[in-house]
C-alpha cells in the first residue's frame, strides 16, 4: 500500500537518520515511528518490518549524488575525478553504511535481500571514461569496465572500513598512480 508522498518521506528520512545514528540492530519501528510523526501501524500497513523499510530504502529511495565524471582530455585525469567522485559519495553516506554493515554480517536475510535486489549502475562512470581513452588511443585494447570499477570501489571500501583513514585526495592520486593506470595498461595489453 503506498502512503502519502510526504508521510513516506519523513519515515525513509527517519530510517536513514536512525541508521546513522544507532545503526541497524539498534533500530526499531517504534523510534522510526517517532521520528517520523507516524503510528506503527502506519510503517506496518506499507513495510511487513524493519528489514523490508530498509531494503526499499537502500533499493528504491537512497539517492546518490554521483555526476557523471568530467571528460578531462587524459586517462589519468578522468580516472582521478572518479574515484574523488566515489569516494565522495562513501563519505556522504558513512555513518549509515558504518550503521547497516554489522546488520549485514548477522542478518543473513538483509544481506542476502539487498544483494538481489540493489542495482548496480556505473555510478563511477568507468565505461565511458575507458571509451574516451581508446578513442584517445591511451589503451591499445579493450577493458572490462566491471572490473576496474570492482578494483577501484575495493581500494575505497578497504581504507573507508580498515584503515579510517581519510579518502582525500592524496588517496585518490595514489590509487590511481600506483594501482589503477598500470592495472589499466596491463589488461588492456593483453586484451589487444
Amino acid at each position: 500500500m503506498r502512503l502519502d508522498p510526504t508521510r513516506e518521506r519523513a519515515i525513509l528520512d527517519a530510517t536513514v537518520e536512525l541508521l546513522s545514528e544507532v545503526g541497524y540492530d539498534r533500530m526499531s519501528v517504534d523510534q522510526i515511528a517517532k521520528r517520523a510523526s507516524a503510528s506503527k501501524a502506519t510503517i506496518y500497513r506499507r513495510w511487513p518490518g524493519k528489514e523490508a523499510l530498509v531494503v526499499d530504502l537502500v533499493c528504491n529511495h537512497l539517492e546518490v549524488e554521483a555526476a557523471p565524471p568530467p571528460d578531462t582530455g587524459s586517462m589519468r585525469g578522468d580516472l582521478l575525478a572518479v574515484v574523488k567522485g566515489f569516494c565522495g559519495i562513501l563519505e556522504q553516506r558513512h555513518n549509515m553504511i558504518f550503521g547497516l554493515l554489522p546488520a549485514l554480517l548477522t542478518t543473513p536475510e538483509l544481506a542476502a535481500a539487498l544483494r538481489d535486489k540493489v542495482p548496480r549502475p556505473d555510478i563511477t562512470g568507468i565505461t565511458p571514461l575507458l571509451d574516451r581513452a581508446r578513442e584517445r588511443g591511451e589503451l591499445p585494447g579493450g577493458v572490462d569496465p566491471g572490473e576496474v570499477r570492482t578494483v577501484a570501489e575495493s581500494l575505497a571500501w578497504h581504507r573507508l572500513l580498515f584503515t579510517g583513514r581519510p579518502l582525500d585526495d592524496s588517496f585518490a592520486e595514489e590509487t590511481v598512480d600506483r594501482v589503477l593506470l598500470p592495472l589499466l595498461r596491463s589488461w588492456s595489453a593483453a586484451g589487444s
